[in-house]
């Protein structure tokens, strides 16, 4: 499995820097996001170093939909019944900030109206 020592998101993974985790398996880690533009904002990141979704492979296809599939039951959990959103930046044109693979989970009262 990647590991790359300069990303934020797998030293996470690896213990080495706090985050408050919300779930944790062999393959994948969901925690709060540290600036929330929600009520809910979680992030889903695999433990295996992937930087933007651009680079997943087809032996990706399984954890992908783990992550996937994952998303709907922590919004529940989280208190996100009535809807939520699901969001993949990949790339600098994509927004994305931290390149280690993640989705943002949000939920609440419409938060994406905020801008």
């Amino acid at each position: 499995m990647s590991h790359d020592p300069n990303c934020i998101f797998c030293r996470i993974a690896a213990g080495e820097i706090p985050a408050q985790k919300v779930h944790e398996d062999d393959e994948l880690i969901a925690f709060r996001d540290i600036r929330p533009a929600a009520p809910v904002h979680l992030l889903i990141i695999p433990r295996e170093h992937i930087a933007t979704l651009a680079d997943a492979e087809p032996r990706h296809q399984a954890l992908l939909g783990r992550m996937a599939l994952l998303a709907p039951k922590l919004a529940r959990e989280h208190g996100a019944d009535n809807g939520f959103r699901t969001v993949i930046n990949t790339g600098p044109d994509g927004g994305q900030e931290v390149y280690h693979l993640h989705m943002h989970v949000m939920g609440g009262p419409r938060p994406w109206k905020q801008g």
